[in-house]
């Protein structure tokens, strides 16, 4: 891609001219649903690849190499050593209060080290060597269960080298799932982070395919788990990453390229309910999710952009953005939730500000922590320095909505600093993977970036809408990518019609070539989900907006009927009452025989201990505080202020308050990999408080 050495300028406004996405010519009009709209670079065709010659993840890269040789490809950091804090604070257990010791985790870096686009192909053409000298041949399955990272895609690669099939599944599944999509998919090797080796003990008993165990040796490797599970299976290979490299090195092969609707990848999709379910996704598939994406955002991203890779690459939405990076031609460091903010390193810089993103994907539990970190600071401030800030964010606003210049002076003089906390260099942030309270994405696209919106599902391989950045809005998720259509269909349930007035609403359903056929060997759930002509039904609920582009109301399964009829849309909720400085996360419950909904929050730590102080409340720790009833009263009233502030109705206002001290994990499993809630799990944990907080 050609790309000026001087980056255009994105700033948050709506500089295009709509309508952003068009009514697909000659459809015969269906009763109870809309037109079908495409984005206008998809009429009449969609743009299903980036270039003419590429039709597979395969050639992709190698089209990459071919362009982008000896510039930075991809990043990674080395763990130098561990620090530990410890202190003792007070807690109640059993209503009873006691002292226990709490210990924290620092960690120190190293620098990043990189390898260029032609390194990076002679690994993945080692690897899938060393793939072949273990005895695996094309169509078998390589299943990848680790934490994102240069190994991670690595190995996808060079498997895609010799036609080998992924299978995904999160590092934080557990032993059942893994048991589950690895019996399931035949796989025939496994990579994976070395701390996970004790969870195949029992696995590797049933999934009887497996011939060998590759360990990522990013990570140092605890000896005696390699010589436990070589006891335990000694027929099986159990080797390091580097080890596999070797041996592609000492026996190189010819690659066999695959073929466009071959499968690239089974990716099982993190639901917090059920068993999981494998989405089969083509070579064609990925390619047309890269060239759908590129058709949005490319003529803005490109060589000397850097984009920090963190999200689990089981994911779709990082598994894809990867992928168009490459094309691109930008640089991935690979960061990690751990490390990410300068909070918990030592001696270092966290990943941000040590790999300065130019471009930064995050879910919205991401940018929440972020703009919490931001307001944190500037109200430890002096007055002046806060007066400053908060006039010129409102400052900003009003210049972009009017369309007038004077914000270079405003990032200049007062928004310079927030943006060193983010490496200096970024330039634009996507937010995908959930709701994000518009007042979030404000605030970080007038302090910071402008932030844009991605949609998408593992089963439309991430396509779905994204905010093409001079379309920016905060009241909309975009138009359509160039590689899928949309319709809304009605939800009479609810009320949700496609002949709404003022906006026609409906369940949003998708069609096109990033769209699965099927789920991996699961009849039922394919009928249930897939139209014999080819539509997906994604369970979220739309409606058009003035513009062509698409908002979302909520999610099918997350719309509750209370006590009065009404429906509550539990997402769009938590959207809103999450921008409230208190909240770390929350998960909004409402319960069928009560009239209103209430909230289980995680606090966030510094703001409940402000909170605390300015109402006398004592306790130096989470734990001390969050039985306090005058603290939750302060809660309660904060987070009614703040719904009602963001035009909740009536019905929609929280009548009380759960206020818990432990944090909501994937390793506890109150959250997904992805950071979805799990609300039954959550609800099951703390049932009796919430019965409590009902007056029950």
């Amino acid at each position: 891609m050609a790309k000026s050495s001087t980056p255009i300028q994105l700033l948050p406004r709506m500089t295009a001219k709509p309508p952003f996405s068009l009514e697909v010519p000659g459809q015969t009009p269906v009763e109870g649903e809309t037109p079908v709209r495409r984005q206008p670079l998809a009429i009449p065709d969609f743009v299903e690849r980036p270039a003419p010659d590429i039709s597979t993840v395969y050639e992709l890269v190698r089209a990459a190499v071919a362009k982008f040789g000896n510039a930075k490809c991809v990043g990674s950091r080395k763990l130098v050593r561990t620090h530990q804090d410890k202190k003792k604070i007070k807690k109640i257990v059993d209503g009873v209060e006691t002292e226990v010791e709490k210990s924290w985790t620092f960690f120190e870096m190293s620098p990043y080290e990189y390898f260029s686009y032609t390194e990076y192909e002679q690994l993945i053409l080692q690897l899938g060597s060393g793939l072949r000298k273990l005895g695996l041949d094309k169509a078998d399955r390589v299943h990848i269960y680790a934490a994102t990272s240069a190994n991670w895609l690595a190995t996808a690669h060079g498997a895609a080298s010799q036609s080998m099939p992924i299978v995904t599944a999160y590092d934080t599944l557990g032993e059942e799932g893994l048991r589950y999509s690895m019996v399931a998919t035949k796989a025939k090797a496994i990579f994976l982070d070395p701390h996970l080796l004790p969870t195949l003990t029992n696995v590797l008993a049933v999934a009887t395919s497996v011939q060998a165990v590759i360990w990522n040796s990013q990570h140092q490797v605890n000896q005696d788990h390699v010589d436990k599970l070589k006891a335990a299976y000694p027929h099986i290979n159990i080797l390091s990453f580097d080890d596999l490299v070797k041996l592609g090195k000492e026996n190189p092969v010819e690659p066999v390229p695959p073929t466009a609707e071959d499968l690239c990848c089974i990716m099982y999709t993190s639901g917090s309910t059920g068993t999981p379910k494998g989405v089969p996704i083509t070579h064609r598939a990925v390619v047309a999710a890269v060239s759908g994406a590129s058709a949005i955002v490319q003529p803005y991203i490109g060589p000397g952009d850097g984009l920090l890779t963190y999200l689990p690459l089981a994911h779709i939405l990082e598994f894809v953005f990867e992928h168009a990076a490459l094309w691109w031609g930008s640089t991935l460091g690979y960061g990690n939730p751990k490390t990410l903010s300068d909070a918990s390193v030592r001696n270092c810089n966290g990943d941000i500000r040590e790999f300065k993103p130019s471009v930064l994907i995050g879910v919205p539990a991401v940018w929440e922590t972020v703009k919490k970190g931001i307001i944190g600071k500037v109200n430890a401030g002096s007055p002046v320095v806060r007066n400053l800030f908060w006039g010129a964010l409102g400052l900003k606003e009003k210049l972009m909505y009017a369309g007038l210049p004077g914000s270079g002076l405003l990032d200049a003089v007062v928004f310079k600093k927030i943006k060193e906390a983010t490496g200096g260099r970024l330039r634009l942030c996507l937010s995908a993977g959930g709701p994000v309270s518009k007042e979030t994405q404000k605030f970080i696209s007038f302090a910071i970036a402008p932030m844009i919106i991605g949609y998408g599902l593992t089963e439309t391989t991430a396509m779905g809408t994204l905010h093409n950045p001079f379309e920016w809005s905060a009241d909309s998720i975009g138009a359509m990518t160039a590689a899928v259509e949309a319709k809304l269909v009605d939800f009479p349930d609810a009320g949700y019609f496609a002949t709404n007035k003022p906006n026609p609403q409906g369940e949003i359903w998708l069609r096109g070539p990033t769209v699965l056929k099927e789920y991996y060997e699961n009849e039922k759930e394919t009928a249930e989900a897939i139209t014999p002509d080819g539509w997906f039904k994604t369970g979220d609920i739309g409606e058009w907006d003035k513009y062509g582009h698409l908002k979302i109301i909520d999610r099918k399964k997350n719309l509750v009927k209370t006590l009065n009829g009404e429906y509550i849309a539990l997402e769009k909720l938590e959207s809103i009452y999450r921008s409230v400085p208190v909240v770390a996360n929350i998960c909004v419950y409402a319960d069928a025989e009560q009239a209103k909904p209430i909230a289980i929050i995680v606090p966030a730590e510094p703001a409940l201990k402000n909170l605390a102080a300015q109402l006398g409340v004592e306790g130096d720790s989470v734990e001390a505080l969050v039985h306090d009833k005058t603290l939750h009263s302060a809660v309660l009233r904060e987070l009614q202020a703040q719904g009602r502030a963001g035009g909740l109705s009536g019905i929609e206002i929280i009548d009380g308050v759960v206020i818990v001290e432990d944090e909501w994990t994937p390793q506890n499993g109150l959250v997904t990999a992805a950071q979805k809630l799990n609300r039954r799990g959550i609800l099951e944990k703390y049932k009796k408080d919430v019965a409590k907080a009902y007056g029950q």
